[in-house]
């Protein structure tokens, strides 16, 4: 194949456009909507038209308001697992089943499935806001202890000859 046949070969074929990667309200704005109602920051990327998770942390790192935009989003995505907790805890029609013989059994499966799936929302959650999820650890030391007044200590010698 000559130079022209490669030439005329870039011509027809379809050229694909790339993610973008110049910053814009407008992607801000759907990045952290859908954070904020439970996809991750990985799922979102992965669709067409939205940038790489590289460039929205570039972004994050230049931009001031987008950073605090995210940082809410990242506090609404928390409280949404947290209601997620709450519905597969109450979500129970599957924990049962009945046997061949008519009696109801454990569906000891779908019970370790939904407990992973709490589990796993609620390390999230405890990251993604500590101060309102996390674990509230006490690591010991006079700051950990409830403040104590102070009172006036009287030295008194006692004269054992006395």
């Amino acid at each position: 194949m000559g130079a022209e046949g490669k030439s005329a070969g870039k011509s027809t074929a379809k050229s694909k456009t790339g993610r973008p990667s110049s910053f814009t309200q407008a992607i801000a704005d759907v990045i952290c909507l859908r954070m904020a109602e439970g996809e991750s920051l990985r799922k979102i990327c992965a669709d067409d038209g939205m940038p790489s998770q590289s460039m929205v942390f570039r972004w994050l790192a230049q931009d001031d308001t987008f950073r605090e935009q995210y940082a809410r989003a990242r506090e609404s995505q928390a409280d949404f697992l947290a209601e997620e907790i709450l519905e597969i805890a109450d979500e129970s029609t599957s924990d049962t089943y009945t046997d061949e013989n008519g009696n109801e059994r454990v569906n000891n499966e779908v019970v370790a499935r939904s407990r992973l799936r709490v589990d796993a929302r609620k390390w999230l959650a405890s990251k993604m806001a500590p101060k309102k999820y996390g674990d509230k650890v006490a690591i010991g030391g006079a700051d950990d202890l409830p403040p104590v007044a102070l009172q006036k200590v009287e030295r008194v010698i006692i004269d054992p000859k006395k």
